[in-house]
Formats: C-alpha cells, sequence, structure tokens
C-alpha cells in the first residue's frame, strides 16, 4: 500500500526582495484508499502545499522530509514524481498550444507505464473515460486547455488522473469556478478512481460544498501555514456552520 508521508514541512517563497515562510512544519500521512481534505482560508498555504509536493522551483523546502513508499520525493525531478505516482490537479490548469489532448495523454501514459499503450485498447480506454465525464469526442483534437471553459479544464485533469492512475492524487482546489453541473460530473470522476481503492486522495479546497460529492476519511483544517486540527468528516460540519474564524484568531494549537 502506498503512502505519502511528510514531516515538517517548511517551505519559503521569494516576494518583493524577501523571503517569506509559508509552510511552517506540516505533518500529513496519506495512505493509498484514503481521502483527506485540506480545509482552510485563503492564503493559509494550502496551494503551497500541493506545488511543494509536486516539485514546482518557486518554493524552496528549508526542512523537512517528503516521503514516497520511503523513497525520498523532494530528490526526484518533477518527472521522476509523477512516475513514481503523484498527480497534482492544478486550480489554474495552464494552456500548452500546439499539442493535442490526445497526444498528451497517450505521451504521458507512456512515460508512466513505461511503454505505449496499445492504441486499439487505447482509444477506447479514453472514449469511454471522456463518455463517463461527458466530454465531447472533439475536445481530444483539440489542443490542451486552449479555449476550454473552467469546467472543461478541471474535467480534463480528472480525465487525466482517471487514465494515468496515479497512487497519490492532489487535487488542489478542483472545486474552482465550478458550476454545480461541473461540480458533480467532476466529483463522480473522483470517485470512481477511489473506488478502485488504488489511489490516495489529497483534496484541497476551502469550500465545503465538493464534500457533499466526495466523502472523506479526514478532514485537516490549514492556517498560517500549519494544520492546526483534524476530524472526521463531522469536522466539514463544524467549519461549515462556523468558519475559519477560530482558527485564523489563534483559537485552535498546532
Amino acid at each position: 500500500m502506498a503512502t505519502l508521508e511528510i514531516k515538517d514541512l517548511h517551505v519559503t517563497v521569494e516576494a518583493d526582495n524577501s523571503t517569506k515562510e509559508i509552510l511552517k512544519g506540516v505533518d500529513l500521512t496519506v495512505k493509498q484508499g484514503e481521502t483527506h481534505a485540506i480545509m482552510g482560508p485563503n492564503g493559509s498555504g494550502k496551494s503551497t502545499l500541493a506545488y511543494s509536493i509536486a516539485g514546482h522551483p518557486k518554493y524552496t523546502i528549508t526542512q523537512g522530509t517528503v516521503t514516497l513508499d520511503g523513497e525520498d520525493v523532494l530528490e526526484m525531478s518533477v518527472d521522476e514524481r509523477a512516475r513514481a505516482g503523484m498527480f497534482l490537479a492544478m486550480q489554474y490548469p495552464v494552456e500548452v498550444p500546439g499539442v493535442s489532448v490526445s497526444n498528451f495523454l497517450r505521451t504521458s501514459a507512456t512515460a508512466i507505464r513505461g511503454e505505449a499503450p496499445k492504441l486499439r485498447t487505447w482509444v477506447k480506454e479514453v472514449k469511454t473515460a471522456m463518455e463517463q465525464l461527458q466530454m465531447d469526442p472533439s475536445f481530444a483534437e483539440r489542443n490542451v486547455n486552449e479555449g476550454f471553459s473552467g469546467g472543461e479544464k478541471k474535467r480534463h485533469e480528472i480525465l487525466q488522473m482517471e487514465l494515468l492512475k496515479p497512487k497519490i492524487a492532489i487535487l488542489d482546489e478542483t472545486d474552482s469556478g465550478l458550476d454545480v453541473d461541473a461540480l458533480r460530473q467532476v466529483s463522480e470522476g473522483v470517485n470512481r478512481v477511489r473506488e478502485t481503492g488504488e489511489v490516495g486522495t489529497l483534496l484541497i479546497t476551502h469550500y465545503t460544498r465538493i464534500l457533499r460529492y466526495i466523502k472523506p476519511d479526514f478532514v485537516h483544517v490549514f492556517s498560517a501555514g500549519r494544520i492546526v486540527e483534524s476530524g472526521g468528516p463531522e469536522l466539514a460540519d463544524k467549519l461549515e456552520a462556523e468558519g475559519y474564524e477560530a482558527y485564523t484568531k489563534g483559537g485552535a494549537s498546532a
């Protein structure tokens, strides 16, 4: 069973000619088959956690460790992290002009699997996944995210997740900018992957609405760069009723 283990993670970023510490000692363990929701207000460091784990060069790890199955993730290049089984669905997916969705997906699958998927079975696999996400088949021939709506971009992220079958999936505010229908379609895609029991999911959000569709096993409250409280799904209900004020004013200890 794959395990992502984060211990005492400290991260800084350069901004306005100064160094600012964003993460201030994060401890978290995510096992294959588990779903963890990270919740907190804007600016608390949730997305920094996601991008630091994925290897974004903007962020500097100053202390702590991140391991996947005991292997040092921080020593891996970005593509090595992906091949090891890590996946990041971005809050703001980027456009890739000149690269079609079909080529992007097959190239990615080849890198992850170590060999090119057989074309006949691959086409069927992609078609089935797109149908389940209610994506028009013509999207396969469009350039990656170019001219896509917010909902289309997020569905494409989940399409990648379904096809690449990661061990650990980090979903950074996947619900951001989605209407009710798109939120339901994206959530159903995440749940299909979860039901296999083969992926550990780290769901980052500051709203509880996505948790009506994706039921977490664990909920963690993020504030000022660290996890300040952890619990079960009932913690999300508490946040829905009371908000983050108690945590942002120092009402909870780390």
